[in-house]
């Protein structure tokens, strides 16, 4: 028997799905991404989008392969790859050869994506400055450290 949209809300409710943790915690990873990206914007790189990020962030300094950025994303191989080419496009990233497997290409910045990357840096520390002054230091210190507690275990980047 099918129900409204009025009848399953009365039974399930509707309050929880906007005010449970996990969506206020995706809602402020928005509004900090947005913030940096912003930011990155009025610092001169207007290139740079959220999908970007989702690969610079699993990057390491050393290179990283393709099927490794994925997993660290939880993206496909093929969705990552399209984030490659873009980067690549904009001249953040390249493709070269693993010294430890020929066969196998490693993605790395290139020395454009490493200015991109400091840009990214000071962006994030304006946003997390910016946060702390409206939050104040003990609720940040707090997030911070509630935060790194929670998450210590789930973090897919290799110390």
């Amino acid at each position: 028997m099918a129900t409204t949209p009025e009848e399953t809300a009365a039974l399930v409710g509707t309050t929880w799905r906007h005010a449970n943790i996990g969506r206020l915690l995706n809602n402020a990873v928005r509004r900090f991404e947005a913030r940096v990206l912003d930011i990155m914007s009025e610092k001169g790189h207007a290139e740079a989008r959220i999908a970007h990020i989702n690969l610079t962030r699993n990057l390491d300094i050393g290179g990283t392969r393709l099927t490794e950025l994925a997993r660290r994303a939880s993206m496909s191989k093929q969705a990552m790859g399209e984030l490659v080419d873009q980067c690549a496009s904009l001249g953040l990233v390249d493709r070269t050869e693993d010294p430890s497997d020929r066969r196998a290409r490693l993605i790395i910045f290139t020395p454009t994506g490493v200015k991109w990357l400091e840009s990214f840096r000071a962006a994030v520390d304006i946003a997390e400055a910016e946060m702390r002054a409206e939050l104040g230091a003990k609720v940040m210190d707090a997030i911070i450290n509630g935060l790194t507690t929670y998450a210590a275990t789930f973090d897919t980047l290799d110390s």
